[in-house]
């Protein structure tokens, strides 16, 4: 591991980034014949993408990127996504951004893994929504949410976008909660890449959006968040990790 001392930015829970180098995993791909080593820019939702190559044991580097210092500033980081936003990867000749793409990519490139179901187990179609609905029904609805709350104006915080933002949120969280009290993971008895979709945005959620998790899925992210591979990569992700320390407990 190498690594130099690096800052949290000021609104981790919109802007992650680390002034450190991070290299974890194993080789990536020595049982596949790829040597090239796989670079995740940013945190972010990029801590889905490390926490999925962390349980599927493939070596990677964690890049710093932190969009609060001007992400205009750092021409290596355009030059791999010009559209500026977390996370990215490069592997090899392929650059990718938007964090469950990405995470589809890799089960697929670098499987089978059981983090995947193959599309004839009767499991796929629970773990497909999911894997989606982490992203697309939650994560991004919340997001709003967070923006407005943190960063408007204080006239601001509570307008009529944030609010339908929140209502979509808790529209989709019925299907979260309702499949919780079917098994104890997302696509059966399980866990899958669908477990770190969701635990991601669950726990954006209290830390940065203000909306109280209950308690089937405090339970539910205790189980995901117990997982060793979880826990290595909360360890790379130290600005992750630092934010997480400072809001336990919301």
């Amino acid at each position: 591991m190498v690594s130099e001392r690096y800052s949290v930015p000021r609104r981790p829970e919109l802007y992650w980034g680390i002034k450190r180098l991070t290299t974890r995993g194993r080789t990536a791909g020595a049982r596949q014949g790829v040597g090239n080593m796989i670079t995740v820019w940013g945190e972010g939702r990029g801590f889905r993408v490390v926490w999925l190559l962390e349980e599927m044991g493939i070596r990677y580097r964690l890049r710093p990127v932190d969009l609060l210092a001007g992400v205009e500033k750092d021409a290596e980081f355009l030059a791999v996504n010009p559209a500026s936003f977390i996370p990215a990867i490069q592997d090899g000749d392929v650059t990718m951004v938007e964090s469950i793409a990405i995470m589809e990519y890799l089960m697929a490139r670098y499987g089978p893994t059981q983090l995947a179901p193959d599309p004839h187990d009767a499991a796929f179609p629970a773990y497909q929504q999911f894997l989606h609905l982490g992203e697309a029904g939650l994560a991004a609805s919340i997001y709003f949410v967070v923006g407005a709350r943190n960063c408007a104006p204080e006239a601001q915080r509570k307008n009529w976008s944030a609010g339908h933002a929140e209502r979509v949120f808790q529209s989709r969280r019925g299907l979260l909660t309702r499949q919780l009290a079917r098994s104890p993971y997302l696509a059966g008895e399980t866990f899958t890449a669908a477990d770190i979709s969701v635990t991601y945005a669950l726990e954006l959620t209290p830390r940065a959006g203000g909306v109280a998790l209950g308690e089937a899925e405090r339970a539910y992210v205790a189980r995901t968040s117990g997982r060793e591979a979880y826990k290595r990569a909360m360890d790379t992700c130290q600005a992750t990790k630092a934010w997480a320390a400072r809001t336990a407990g919301r």
